[in-house]
């Protein structure tokens, strides 16, 4: 929660200045204790989709212990769906047209499975731009995860994705480069996230639109990018959400791939993010697919939990902090939103004051 600047010391100001959130004694007396309703909208396919929810729920997990946050699930109809995941979904997910008219304070987007060339051949867009527009009139804020991100750059924006020659598959080490925004700040200057994807967007092309980048890498280039308006809309290009063994998984898969033909190259390591023991482990068992694929016999057995006890998780803790930052900065401007005296004097188009 904001500090309360209850005197004149000059370290509120200052606070203030790094991106700090201070609340003058007026504003602290007004603070109205609420809620929060966050949309979460799963267009991820089948086989990910309660892992997608587990993930995404973790991360708003102790993001604020004193704010009760009502995560609402929920999908587009334009996806294609099996007999189990419709039931779950059936079950247990919100209906857009009733959240739209309930209300949401902040709205979270995922990825989804791809199968055109071009975003807006794929049957969800127009279901995808429904509500994204919706939400950036009524919601504080979109966070857009890596499938999410390129769809609304695209959209909004006019910016296409550029196709990459290799998959960027990892855990890649950024660097915060805009401390002073509340999304990032008291986050470590270097951290990790994890990636996962064939397109990219360069960061000039997006400040050229009026974009603010916050975290950048010089391998990958940029991670955390903002609206020009410093907080409407929060792009990751990237997935913090991922869960240890997360990349393990796709890399299981792509090797099941390989065996049944489905592509024609063994999948290579995922960046920074085996041991060398598990390299060793992976060739070993590289050699057992190969010999079993030539031979026509049955899929050996992948070795996941000898890999899994020598995974390590170098991007949690920052993840949770980003988020936890997000939705305190939610939570305050959606107090503003009611007319508190602390907000009188805010730009309604540039909340933040950040970028005058």
């Amino acid at each position: 929660m904001p500090l309360v600047a209850h005197n004149k010391l000059p370290t509120f100001d200052r606070l203030l200045s790094e991106g700090c959130q201070v609340l003058s004694v007026d504003a602290a007396d007004h603070q109205d204790i609420r809620a929060l309703h966050v949309g979460l909208l799963n267009m991820m396919p089948d086989a990910a989709l309660e892992a997608t929810e587990r993930q995404f729920f973790r991360l708003l997990d102790g993001a604020n212990r004193v704010v009760q946050i009502h995560i609402h699930p929920f999908t587009l109809n334009s996806l294609d769906r099996g007999v189990d995941a419709a039931e779950h979904i059936d079950k247990h997910y919100a209906n857009f047209e009733e959240l739209r008219e309930q209300g949401l304070d902040a709205l979270i987007l995922t990825g989804a499975n791809i199968t055109k060339p071009d975003l807006q051949q794929e049957p969800f867009w127009d279901d995808l731009c429904t509500v994204v527009d919706w939400a950036a009139e009524h919601v504080t804020s979109i966070f857009c995860s890596c499938l999410a991100t390129h769809a609304v750059w695209q959209h909004r924006y006019g910016i296409k994705r550029t196709h990459l020659q290799h998959k960027c598959w990892g855990v890649f080490e950024h660097r915060s480069i805009a401390s002073e925004h509340p999304l990032v700040n008291r986050v470590n200057a270097r951290f990790c996230v994890p990636h996962s994807r064939y397109n990219v967007v360069d960061r000039s092309t997006l400040e050229a639109v009026g974009m603010h980048t916050l975290v950048y890498s010089d391998e990958i280039g940029a991670q955390f990018v903002v609206s020009e308006d410093g907080f409407r809309f929060v792009f990751s290009q990237g997935h913090p959400e991922f869960d240890t063994e997360s990349l393990l998984k796709e890399y299981k898969r792509e090797v099941t791939r390989f065996f049944k033909n489905e592509r024609d190259d063994y999948p290579p390591f995922v960046d920074n993010y085996f041991s060398l023991q598990s390299r060793a482990i992976l060739r070993e068992y590289e050699a057992l697919v190969r010999k079993a694929k030539q031979q026509e016999l049955s899929l050996p057995f992948f070795p996941e939990k000898l890999i899994v006890e020598r995974l390590d998780n170098i991007w949690r803790d920052t993840a949770h902090a980003i988020m936890a930052n997000w939705i305190g900065k939610v939570y305050f401007l959606t107090n503003a939103d009611r007319k508190l005296p602390f907000m009188e004097s805010v730009d309604p188009k540039d909340p933040l004051n950040l970028y005058p």
